[in-house]
């Protein structure tokens, strides 16, 4: 097709330096405003880019733009796109329109744009967004970009509460999403999203106070999510995530923004591993319930007030000691056995089996808040004679500290004999008190003294302790091995 009329001196080099894919660079930075000698019509792109000029045989054609003012809508929704785009430097005034376009390799590197659509794009090559301004939201849901996404330095600015900054709902990327040193002001969606090649957000600044910073719901990453050094003012929802690699919040900032709001949304999600060690105290709560870990590093320096654990499952953790692990599973609000159970049974896999029956105890003297008075004061006899089952020598130990009593007691203030001489055995106030506190006649110093005077009253105290301290030992070694 032969050069249309009308065309701008900026238009005419741009027509003539398609065919051979020759940038043409109209300025070193994108212009304030609008320049005469620096504007191009959008159009005058869109019908380079849908072949309305000759390729010369030899060259790869494209559009390589550097410094413009773009003036109209760059609109190429539903076409196909068979040539680069590269605009560097440039200044659009309407947001481009690549909706259910099929392109190859597109970059608006280091220009100033009011949004993007992208809904619904294919791309053979990469999107490249680097270094722009973007004042409205980028809209990228079910796209699909076979050479990755790229958004290093990015920033993005909503001024709507109810539009996303990042629009990316079940996108597939396949090299990989790179958004390091990215600010995006309004939210992240990426539910459904399947990211292969990794999401790299290092140093980014993420901020949607009071609300979602980042929705990723049901999203699917191979490699790795790093928000290593991020900055996250909002809600981070990872919920029925699946991260195949590696998840990191290294020395990153989260903050829900609001009172009352989650800073990290994970339940249900899958990962292989969870760096969750940021710079500070994290601000808001975390929610990792029923989530499957493989790997959890993190540290009490860390831990927000309110966790919500229960359904947890790990195989490793690391950081804190055995005190923090218990201090970590009782922030959750509501008690829940399963995270004792998982922590005790991850102590017994690592050969503490002391440790495990600790965390065992923890268990049943938090459970004894929430049941009833009867059942406290029960409680808390097993806690203090048996532990629960899980320290019978303490039953031991009482037993040893009443026998000595016992012991005194009866020595000071013998018993009366109460059968004749020739049948009664001798007297011993250690064996007489070894028959008192067993619940069973076993020596017959019982059956043959009785204790007169005030010692009677040690003597019956002694019975009762007996059936006591048997029946503590009973039911608490019955509870550990039949726990339901």
């Amino acid at each position: 097709m032969a050069e249309p009329p009308g065309l701008s001196d900026a238009e005419r080099r741009l027509w003539q330096a398609f065919p051979t894919g020759t940038v043409v660079a109209l300025g070193d930075e994108a212009p304030a405003g609008p320049d005469p000698d620096r504007i191009v019509r959008a159009e005058v792109i869109s019908q380079l880019l849908l072949g309305a000029c000759e390729p010369r045989s030899g060259f790869v054609p494209a559009v390589r733009l550097s410094g413009a003012y773009v003036i109209g809508a760059l609109d190429l929704s539903g076409g196909t796109v068979e040539y680069e785009l590269r605009l560097t430097h440039c200044r659009l005034a309407e947001a481009p329109d690549f909706s259910n376009a099929q392109a190859r390799q597109l970059r608006l590197s280091n220009c100033r744009l009011p949004g993007f659509d992208g809904g619904g794009l294919r791309a053979d090559g990469y999107l490249s967004l680097s270094g722009s301004e973007i004042g409205g939201p980028v809209r990228l849901p079910r796209a699909q970009l076979t050479g990755g996404l790229r958004m290093n330095g990015t920033r993005i600015t909503t001024t709507e509460p109810a539009d996303w900054a990042l629009f990316a709902g079940g996108m597939v990327v396949e090299v990989g999403l790179f958004a390091r040193e990215c600010e995006i002001t309004g939210g992240t969606r990426l539910v459904g999203a399947r990211i292969n090649g990794g999401l790299w957000m290092e140093d980014a600044v993420l901020a949607n106070p009071g609300r979602l910073a980042v929705d990723a719901q049901n999203m699917v990453v191979e490699d790795a999510a790093e928000f290593s050094r991020a900055t996250i003012t909002g809600t981070v929802r990872l919920r029925s995530a699946r991260i195949n690699g590696l998840l990191s919040f290294i020395r990153a900032r989260l903050d829900s923004g609001a009172a009352g709001r989650m800073a990290l949304h994970a339940s249900h999600m899958q990962c292989d591993e969870l760096l969750l060690w940021p710079a500070e105290k994290i601000k808001g709560a975390v929610a990792l319930s029923y989530s499957r870990i493989n790997l959890i590093l993190d540290h009490p320096d860390i831990w927000p007030d309110e966790l919500w654990l229960n359904g947890l499952t790990y195989d490793t953790l690391r950081g804190g000691r055995f005190k923090d692990r218990l201090s970590w599973i009782s922030r959750d609000r509501e008690f829940h056995t399963q995270p004792y159970e998982q922590l005790s049974a991850w102590y017994h896999g690592i050969g503490h089996d002391d440790l495990a029956r600790k965390v065992q105890l923890a268990k049943m003297r938090v459970r004894r808040r929430n049941v009833h008075p009867v059942g406290r004061a029960w409680n808390v006899l097993l806690d203090w004679t048996v532990g629960y089952g899980y320290r019978p020598w303490l039953a031991f130990a009482w037993f040893g500290v009443l026998v000595g009593i016992g012991t005194l007691v009866f020595s000071a203030n013998p018993p009366r004999s109460i059968k004749p001489g020739d049948e009664r055995p001798d007297f011993h106030a250690f064996v007489y008190t070894l028959d008192l506190l067993i619940p069973i006649d076993t020596f017959g110093q019982q059956q043959a003294y009785d204790p007169q005077g005030w010692s009677r009253w040690v003597a019956y105290a002694l019975v009762a302790t007996g059936w006591i301290l048997a029946t503590a030992l009973i039911a608490g070694v019955t509870r550990v091995l039949r726990p339901n």
